[in-house]
């Protein structure tokens, strides 16, 4: 059994817990979606929580919620706005990338607090590890999980995550419903980041990309055929992102068939030498479990286990 060497990465800074009765605000940088505020103000309240819906919100510009403008006002609005405990996003689609050279990133490392999202909302993961160095989570979307039924693991790991139940030494809960596979075993330890891989390999070459060194990667994706998921994970090899990695998490690939994905994922990794670990029930997938950006964590793939190795949110 491969273990990997013991990491040196400093740890990313934790953010506050969510505090009871707290105030989560949501925002929409990315694509448009029809909020219904009744149910959703309703369903935060019924969990003893309070909704702040910024303006972007309500509009939408195309494929895009609003300009890029009103986009990156109601992230740095929501961000400094004292009030709001924690930040989630209304949906994925298109847009983050448009606000990434124009975020305040000192605005967000003073105002750091949890923010929420995935699909589209990956490459804000990505730069605000890199340039303001707090955890954030790759989590559900207000619209499609939280609002949209998902299995009851959803919810529960969410708030589990954001409320500080989980802190270093906890290993995260996996749902024995959905089995996990183990295709290469390995202990490693190192910095969980990554997210769609769609997204991932969107921002390489520029300054928002990955920063690979000691990382854990986390993958997952939505309607992506086979040989483009090949193709995105021989670009991530070929630009030298793959050989920097201690361990793999491989999330929810909707619509893939699992088997020929793992065979895909067996040839990708398997010179490597490092623990892959298949089938993470994270990502456009129900339930989908939220996991954090930027911590430090152990992956034990043999074992199909997943611990923190910091806490990601302080009381």
């Amino acid at each position: 059994m491969t273990v990997r060497p013991t990491h040196t990465l400093c740890p990313h800074k934790p953010v506050p817990a969510l505090p009871s009765e707290g105030l989560i605000g949501v925002i929409a940088p990315a694509g448009p979606a029809t909020l219904d505020t009744d149910k959703a103000v309703q369903w935060m309240r019924a969990r003893g929580y309070g909704l702040r819906v910024f303006p972007g919100v309500y509009e939408k510009d195309g494929y895009l919620a609003g300009s890029d403008d009103v986009r990156l006002n109601d992230l740095h609005a929501a961000f400094a706005d004292p009030e709001v405990d924690a930040i989630i996003c209304l949906r994925g689609g298109y847009g983050t990338p448009r606000l990434l050279d124009q975020i305040d990133f000192d605005l967000l490392s003073r105002n750091a607090k949890p923010f929420i999202g995935y699909s589209d909302i990956t490459a804000l993961h990505l730069a605000i590890s890199r340039y303001a160095g707090f955890v954030t989570f790759h989590g559900p979307l207000l619209n499609a999980d939280l609002l949209g039924d998902k299995e009851p693991p959803t919810v529960t790991s969410f708030f589990a995550m954001l409320r500080g139940q989980l802190t270093a030494g906890s290993v995260l809960n996996h749902p024995v419903a959905w089995p996990l596979t183990t295709l290469e075993p390995g202990i490693a330890h190192g910095r969980l980041l990554g997210g769609n891989l769609a997204m991932l390999t969107a921002v390489m070459g520029t300054p928002y990309e990955m920063d690979a060194e000691g990382v854990i990667l986390f993958l997952e994706d939505i309607n992506e055929p086979l040989y483009r998921i090949d193709r995105m994970l021989t670009h991530l090899r070929l630009a030298g992102v793959l050989g920097k990695l201690r361990g793999v998490l491989v999330g929810d690939v909707a619509g893939v068939d699992t088997d020929a994905l793992n065979r895909l994922l067996k040839q990708t990794f398997a010179p490597l030498r490092i623990p892959v670990l298949s089938g993470w029930r994270s990502g456009h997938c129900n339930p989908n479990l939220t996991l954090p950006m930027g911590a430090l964590v152990r992956l034990d793939a043999g074992k199909k286990e997943l611990m923190l190795e910091q806490d990601v949110v302080t009381p």
